[in-house]
């Protein structure tokens, strides 16, 4: 037996009943489509918490950098540009780690991976005895703003081949020979109160600098004298100043910003 079927009745004539039934139902599909944002949202927030940030978010942030590092490559280069394009004034991208006055008796710690042994202890002379670069580059500030900088010093690849760091073998590194190489290099201002983790890769880039100049002067404290990063394949908050340790490591280090629930990996 067929059921009845409710009449077709034109939008002003419809039955108070039936009116009622559909706004009812309406209501009950508005429900069932929020519920499923809402359920997400739910999960989110509840869920155990990731370097700053609910642990599906930092799944995403980790998934992007996987993609990112899969396409990095030395010979991808930032645009550069004429020495006389540079900024005269250089904005100055924050003060955590550098409020307190440069010690004076600064010098570049650099940590013996397995922790034992004495750390290497360097002058800016050392790093001054490298050969020097110079680079005049967009820095780029995660906040939005950009302005074309021209810094100075040596490459940080040189670095480490001139040290033999960053490897397991104690030789220099190779790139072709990646089980040797440690995946992070750890940097920390001298007060500890900055510290970032750079993954071996852009670390190893020869745009990379220990940057000591700016504008062809030594660099000055509210830019990170004595020594500092300078990293163009990574935004702002990678490139620390006033470097006072320096470490190798298989596992990521902390990172100031990722702590505080950014990319970790803020490549460009």
């Amino acid at each position: 037996m067929n059921q009845p079927t409710e009449p077709e009745l034109p939008e002003n004539d419809i039955p108070e009943s039936v009116a009622r039934r559909k706004l009812i139902k309406s209501f009950g599909w508005f429900a069932l489509a929020s519920a499923v944002p809402v359920g997400v949202y739910e999960w989110v927030t509840k869920s155990a918490g990731a370097q700053g940030i609910k642990r599906p978010l930092r799944t995403v942030l980790n998934a992007n950098e996987q993609v990112a590092r899969t396409y990095f490559s030395n010979t991808h280069l930032v645009p550069t540009f004429a020495v006389e394009d540079a900024a005269k004034k250089a904005r100055v991208n924050g003060y955590d780690g550098i409020k307190s006055p440069i010690p004076e008796d600064w010098k570049l710690q650099i940590d013996h991976p397995s922790g034992t042994g004495q750390p290497l202890m360097l002058t800016v002379d050392d790093i001054k005895a490298l050969p020097k670069h110079e680079i005049v580059y967009e820095f780029k500030c995660i906040e939005g703003w950009s302005q074309v900088q021209h810094w100075g010093g040596a490459r940080l690849s040189d670095f480490l081949a001139n040290y033999k760091l960053g490897t397991k073998s104690g030789n220099g590194p190779n790139p072709e020979n990646a089980d040797d190489l440690y995946k992070y290099v750890g940097l920390e201002t001298p007060d500890k109160g900055y510290y970032v983790g750079i993954d071996i890769e852009s670390a190893m880039h020869p745009q990379t600098l220990l940057a000591y100049e700016l504008n062809g002067q030594p660099i000055t404290a509210p830019h990170g004298a004595p020594l500092r990063l300078i990293i163009p394949v990574k935004y702002g908050v990678k490139n620390l100043k006033r470097i006072g340790r320096m470490f190798f490591s298989d596992e990521r280090p902390r990172d100031f910003w990722a702590e505080r629930g950014y990319d970790y990996y803020v490549g460009l």
